[in-house]
């Protein structure tokens, strides 16, 4: 349930709402939007009296029917900003995440960070974290000024992988291992949190309300592709997925089209759609060469494609009145 405020509710009349709520045993949740102050409850609603509609300030008082709360544009109607330094997620920024399936080098790594800053990246994606990859991340942290993102698939590593990067990313096949999402809560890193292969957009924000319940706000969701009868591709990218999420969310989205595509060619048309349907960023996989990428080399671009792709992409996102 939210309670929401007229826009000339003023700060005591909030204040008496809030006071009213939590004295009912009841969480509350204030998220004040240009105009209008919303009231969040969290907790058992059929404690809230019809009798609170009364309050003064109060406009009226909704019923949310969605299992996600925190993550609900119902909750906070303004878009939720997320920033990780001077790289923001969100509103009118635009960020490019790029890098290899997996660390081979830290030389070859300092090699890939150097093309992705030079064509507009903002953040070096590592691979998958392992135990053994930690001490090439904190070099590589050394020779670069991008931020970091590893992919997290053990609950048991979360928690160390937090030391070296700077965000995390759950994998489609762990949107719903509650483990690893608590983990990644307790971390407060940001957190890019894919759709799974078979899940609804409803599944991929109710797991995100599960990392949002347990004190980490900073959650952005990634569109990577879903099954579908099309043998073409690996997956079928879900381009809609962009505009529903955000009718429905406040939370971020970010679009990976080369885990969905699986084939090089369709990461540029695809980069240029998730653009211009509104996300927020892209994460594209490179390589120096990809015909010898130790995993995944079907869906690696080169130096030369990627900055070609970036090129593409860049017009589109003036037109959407961001920046990168």
């Amino acid at each position: 349930m939210i309670i929401v405020m007229k826009p000339t509710a003023t700060d005591e009349n909030i204040t008496a709402v809030k006071d009213f709520i939590e004295d009912l045993g009841l969480d509350t949740h204030i998220s004040k939007g240009k105009s209008v102050t919303i009231i969040g409850i969290i907790g058992d609603k059929k404690k809230v009296p019809d009798t609170t509609r009364l309050f003064p300030g109060v406009d009226k008082l909704v019923h949310l029917t969605e299992s996600y709360k925190l993550a609900n544009r119902k909750f906070k109607t303004e878009p939720t900003l997320i920033s990780v330094g001077d790289v923001k997620f969100g509103i009118d920024s635009f960020v490019v995440a790029a890098g290899p399936c997996q660390i081979e080098s830290v030389e070859q790594m300092s090699e890939i960070a150097d093309v992705v800053e030079e064509n507009g990246g903002d953040v070096l994606r590592c691979g998958v974290f392992t135990k053994e990859a930690a001490a090439s991340l904190d070099e590589i942290k050394k020779q670069t000024s991008l931020k970091l993102i590893a992919e997290v698939k053990r609950e048991s590593l979360v928690a160390e992988a937090a030391k070296h990067v700077d965000i995390l990313l759950v994998g489609p096949s762990n949107m719903e291992n509650y483990g690893i999402l608590k983990e990644c809560a307790k971390t407060k890193k940001p957190i890019i949190l894919c759709r799974g292969i078979s899940a609804t957009i409803d599944e991929l924000l109710t797991s995100a309300e599960y990392i949002l319940s347990n004190g980490n706000e900073k959650v952005i969701l990634c569109e990577r592709g879903i099954r579908t009868y099309e043998t073409s591709t690996r997956y079928t990218l879900d381009i809609s997925a962009v505009p529903v999420i955000k009718a429905k969310s406040h939370l971020p989205v970010v679009v990976d089209p080369s885990h969905a595509a699986f084939v090089m060619e369709y990461i540029k048309p695809l980069s240029k759609a998730a653009v211009a349907a509104g996300a927020d960023g892209l994460i594209i996989e490179i390589h120096p060469t990809p015909g010898n990428s130790a995993t995944d080399n079907s869906q690696a671009l080169n130096f030369a494609d990627f900055t070609d792709v970036m090129q593409a992409i860049k017009p589109i996102i003036l037109l959407e009145e961001r920046n990168i």
